[in-house]
């Protein structure tokens, strides 16, 4: 990143929200919260920090960091506090876990591998630059994005480091606060960068197989969400852009689709669905990018979207929670927690729903019908 960075969670974009299809707010889901908690140990009276971190569930712990503290672990059933983790400056990314490993990077610079079962560091790295980005941990190693724009390949075990593929951006440009979480496939990883550019690399060298250039905005450049992959396609969201299909073998572009934003979108049957940095929410064909529906004017940006059977869930940085059917896109129900909402959400098993406010505050929600009669096939 350069040093001129902005958070891209910005706090504009505040309007009336409709539905450009599907008018009308129709509400046939009753959202309401089973279980509300402060993180923080000390209220904060400073400046407002980011708070996305995406709630994980590992055996009966529900585990969730905020940007001042660090990590804290709760009983999901009981919901009594389990351990903490204080972490300097605090956790802004999402982490990833496999096995009884939580791994995650904090605005200290300093990435971490955790034992969930234990609530002990196994190991450290220090990167010299805050981590923002959400790890990929794929066959023993773990794969990271620093602030200052170094690709990361660790020992997933040991934290060794396997190698790094430096990608600083010396410009003046301004840059979104963020980075991309990395993706693999067939043994490449595929990764965005500040530069606007989007990059093929061996996955056990580093070795770059071939780089597009994407962005070429004279302002935002970002490419800030992660690739998804779907047989030789990579869809890929492109900061204040387009949301573009790259062939995974070439970085050939298929074909771009308007409005682009930070995070990944979802695929769904023969959907996308994903959000944009201009207050969008959009579902559009995987085969050419024509659009299907739109919902415009959120209030702030909308989160990485989630599916909860037909269903499509997703946080409003400057509002609330939003349910709404992936067929015609009409609102069916809502939750707001107060100070927006910036991080991905979790659900479990039970499809309920948990995610961290704006505030820090940790929220589980119910989803349901409002007529108890009714048949909704998107909760069976």
């Amino acid at each position: 990143m350069s040093k001129f960075t902005l958070i891209f969670l910005a706090f504009g974009f505040i309007g009336c929200q409709h539905i450009e299809k599907n008018s009308g707010e129709k509400k046939d889901l009753k959202v309401s919260a089973f279980w509300v908690q402060d993180t923080l140990k000390e209220p904060n009276v400073g400046y407002r920090k980011v708070n996305r971190f995406a709630p994980v569930l590992y055996k009966d712990l529900i585990v969730v960091a905020n940007g001042l503290e660090g990590l804290v672990a709760y009983d999901v059933l009981d919901k009594t506090k389990k351990w903490s983790i204080p972490i300097e400056k605090g956790i802004e990314s999402a982490g990833a876990v496999i096995n009884s490993r939580l791994f995650v990077g904090g605005l200290n610079g300093i990435f971490y591998s955790i034992d969930l079962d234990t609530a002990k560091i196994v190991w450290e790295f220090d990167t010299r630059s805050e981590v923002v980005a959400e790890p990929l941990i794929a066959d023993g190693f773990v794969y990271f994005l620093s602030g200052s724009n170094i690709l990361y390949c660790l020992d997933a075990t040991n934290g060794r480091q396997i190698w790094v593929y430096n990608r600083q951006d010396t410009s003046a440009q301004m840059t979104v606060r963020g980075g991309a979480k990395p993706s693999i496939s067939a043994g490449q990883i595929y990764q965005g960068f500040s530069d606007g550019s989007l990059v093929s690399l061996n996955a056990k060298t580093g070795t770059p197989n071939w780089e597009v250039l994407l962005n070429r905005n004279t302002k935002f450049k970002d490419i800030d969400a992660s690739a998804v992959i779907d047989g030789d396609t990579i869809y890929i969201n492109s900061y204040d852009d387009k949301l573009y299909a790259v062939s995974k073998s070439s970085g050939t572009i298929l074909w771009k689709s308007d409005f682009g934003g930070a995070t990944p979108p979802l695929i769904f049957s023969d959907r996308l669905v994903y959000s944009s940095s201009k207050g969008h929410l959009m579902v559009v064909t995987k085969k050419s990018g024509e659009l299907i529906w739109k919902v415009s004017n959120l209030k702030g940006i909308a989160t990485e979207p989630i599916s909860i059977r037909n269903l499509i869930a997703v946080g409003e940085s400057q509002g609330a929670v939003l349910f709404y059917d992936i067929s015609s896109g009409q609102l069916m129900g809502n939750f707001d927690p107060g100070r927006g909402v910036l991080g991905r959400l979790t659900t479990d098993k039970n499809k309920r729903v948990y995610f961290i406010s704006g505030e820090a505050n940790i929220y589980g929600v119910l989803v349901e019908p409002t007529n108890k009669n009714s048949n909704f096939s998107f909760l069976e």
